[in-house]
């Protein structure tokens, strides 16, 4: 299962939240987000746990608990859509001007 871990601290390294959720089970990876340019975590971060049961137990035991002074947000990850932001066309609909009567 894949697990959204929110809210991390800047100093949290991926050996950190590897130690932090093998306490629930095996992890298979774990992965902090980067900006490409700076290299700077972005505060949040992927952990994936072969067993679903073992991630549950992860979700359930570690969301809301500190780590390196910031209260986790754990949740399975959602599926990445293939096709991100643009929410379409800005609809310019006909402009009425006008058009009521004058007394």
């Amino acid at each position: 299962m894949n697990i959204y871990v929110g809210n991390l601290s800047y100093e949290v390294t991926e050996e950190d939240l590897r130690l932090a959720f093998e306490q629930f089970g095996q992890v298979e990876s774990a992965n902090i987000i980067k900006d490409k340019y700076s290299g700077q975590s972005k505060g949040f971060g992927f952990v994936e746990m072969p067993s679903k049961g073992e991630a549950q137990s992860a979700i359930d035991g570690l969301n809301g608990k500190e780590l390196q002074g910031r209260a986790l947000n754990v949740n399975e990850a959602r599926p990445r859509t293939e096709h991100r932001g643009g929410g379409g066309g800005r609809g310019r609909g006909g402009g009425g001007r006008g058009g009521g009567r004058r007394f």
